[in-house]
């Protein structure tokens, strides 16, 4: 798990078992959350750009769901053309949880980037290629070592381009797949964009913060190549 040790975040023992939940929750099993947003910073720890809106009008948005958002983050802030991005909590139900309700399996959501670029300087099809190439999208409720609902692949999208984009990504990333011998199909999940909640400030730029820290991303070794 790239979680703290349990004592750091202090789950309580009864939701141990059930931080291992691997199927979502209905709406009526989801946690009640509450109105109150989480307080997080305004500055992006690494660029140095705001990490909350209002954004420049001339960036887009973007968000993905790959696994642990720690090493997530980092590999899209490190892309050219990344104006700031976040960590957070999108695709559920639970409004504004914080991680202890995440680990419950009892909101829905996943841990997501929320990516704010520049389309002038880097494409979203290069997020995809990036988003595919950087993680294993045929593991289910499941990346690498985590396991759970909040390690989902998915592409959250925004508009009918996105969609459209990432839906034609996702048919040529899986003939890669075949072709490289890998012969297991996409599980992640591409759906509208639902609200995205910030995740703690202590969660926000991680590795950037704690350059040691836990970080389990890894892809299959297969390039996504341009489609022919």
């Amino acid at each position: 798990m790239h979680s703290p040790p349990l004592s750091f975040i202090k789950i309580p023992q009864a939701m141990i078992f059930s931080s291992k939940k691997l199927t979502l929750p209905t709406i009526n099993e989801a946690l009640v959350g509450r109105k109150t947003p989480m307080l997080v910073a305004k500055q992006h720890f690494v660029t140095g750009n705001p990490m909350v809106p209002p954004f420049p009008e001339t960036m887009e948005q973007a968000l993905f769901g790959l696994g642990c958002f720690w090493g997530a983050e980092r590999k899209f802030w490190q892309c050219n053309g990344i104006f700031s991005t976040a960590v957070g909590y999108s695709g559920g139900y639970t409004p504004n949880p914080t991680y202890d309700e995440l680990c419950t399996g009892l909101t829905g959501h996943n841990e997501v980037v929320y990516v704010i670029y520049d389309p002038a300087i880097v494409s979203y099809l290069d997020l995809l290629k990036l988003f595919w190439a950087s993680h294993n999208p045929t593991q289910g409720m499941a990346q690498g070592n985590d396991s759970g609902t909040q390690y989902r692949s998915g592409i959250y999208t925004l508009s009918q381009q996105q969609s459209d984009t990432a839906l034609k990504s996702k048919l040529h990333y899986q003939q890669q797949l075949i072709k490289a011998g890998i012969n297991k199909q996409i599980t992640t999940e591409i759906m509208p964009a639902g609200e995205f909640y910030y995740a703690e400030d202590m969660h926000q730029q991680y590795l950037a913060k704690n350059p040691m820290g836990y970080c389990g991303l890894g892809g299959l070794g297969v390039d996504y190549e341009d489609e022919e």
